[in-house]
């Protein structure tokens, strides 16, 4: 299985203690996430945020409805946390959150995902069309930034 990695970073003019809790909160992932994508959180929200909490959604890809489930595999809040898909569209999926306070009161946050797509070859050949989509689904996710933490990140793909 071929194991790809996108990572982001975005620098947000706000202390921690503002930027941590927005991430941390499930319900907001409906916020961050482009509409076209129809994403919907199907646990009750809140969520109880702690390793072991489990979070499912409903999403659609290219109009195709899949259900995901991710599981809270590591939590240090303020500093970091990651989840890790149970069941969805991707052969693996692990998105680690880590936010590193700068000097001035500003947080950089650094999105890491690893992840590997099912179908052998055929998702190979298709990598190209999924990391340009993953790569808009973060741009979509800055853009929410400037609107709902009232600043304008500035990000920057690694990938």
């Amino acid at each position: 299985m071929k194991e790809y990695v996108l990572e982001r970073r975005t620098n947000v003019p706000r202390p921690l203690a503002q930027v941590f809790p927005f991430f941390a909160a499930a319900e907001n992932l409906a916020r961050i996430t482009p509409p076209e994508l129809g994403f919907r959180i199907r646990s009750t929200t809140p969520v109880a945020m702690r390793v072991g909490a489990l979070i499912d959604y409903t999403i659609k890809l290219w109009g195709l409805p899949f259900t995901w489930r991710t599981e809270i595999t590591a939590w240090d809040p303020p500093h970091s946390f990651e989840d890790t898909q149970l069941r969805g569209p991707y052969a693996k999926w692990v998105h680690r959150h880590s936010f590193v306070e700068d000097a001035g009161s500003s947080t950089t946050m650094i999105d890491r995902v690893t992840y590997a797509l099912p179908f052998g070859f055929i998702g190979r050949i298709v990598h190209p069309l999924i990391r340009r989509q993953l790569r808009r689904i973060f741009d979509y996710r800055e853009s929410v930034l400037r609107r709902e933490l009232g600043e304008r990140p500035r990000a920057r793909n690694t990938a």
